[in-house]
């Protein structure tokens, strides 16, 4: 069971990195560093050390702040595509402690897969937010993709089921806004 729970968490972790790349890689690096909740095996656990911590902080205040501002945001995400699959794979493959069972590439890959997924219906999402508010809200929806990153990080960690299931609802709801949006905006055939 503890094995299912790891690919649970490793999933969870990985999906918040496709929000926020540095928030989960913090959050790892902490728990490791200062719980027994994470236990990062070699080469992980060098995202335990001091300097390591401490660049992925500095990062992720650079992160939140650049998400903030309306178009800096899009070129903000357009860097982050290649950098959140990246962190995801690097979370998926530190926190599942069946990557030690199964190939590490195929752990990477599903990290890089779930972080990429997550981030292109992130990527997709901000311009539209952008474009139909005229910005104003785009410091809010940031600090709420921030908020979502941080529940999921912490829930993949202490409750990992309940983490996947967070995420999933709240990408089912935005994919049903969008579509009923696109209804509205669609004018009828005849």
């Amino acid at each position: 069971m503890d094995s299912l729970f790891n690919v649970f968490t490793a999933f969870g972790l990985s999906s918040a990195a496709g929000l926020n790349a540095y928030l989960p890689l913090l959050v790892v690096a902490l728990l490791g560093r200062f719980t027994d909740l994470i236990t990062l095996k070699p080469p992980w656990d060098t995202l335990e050390s001091w300097w390591v911590i401490g660049v992925l902080a500095v990062l992720l205040v650079i992160e939140i702040l650049v998400d903030k501002i309306p178009a800096v945001d899009t070129a903000n995400d357009v860097i982050q595509t290649a950098v959140r699959p990246v962190a995801g794979a690097l979370l998926f493959a530190a926190s599942a402690d069946t990557v030690t069972d199964v190939s590490p590439v195929l752990a990477l890959i599903c990290g890089l897969l779930v972080a990429g997924g997550v981030h292109a219906v992130k990527a997709t999402a901000r311009p539209v937010v952008t474009g139909t508010t005229g910005g104003t809200l785009n410091a809010a929806v940031s600090t709420a993709e921030d908020g979502l990153s941080l529940l999921v990080s912490i829930l993949a960690v202490l409750v990992p089921i309940l983490g996947i299931l967070l995420l999933v609802l709240i990408i089912l709801l935005f994919v049903g806004w969008r579509k009923r949006r696109q209804e509205r905006e669609t004018p009828p055939w005849w």
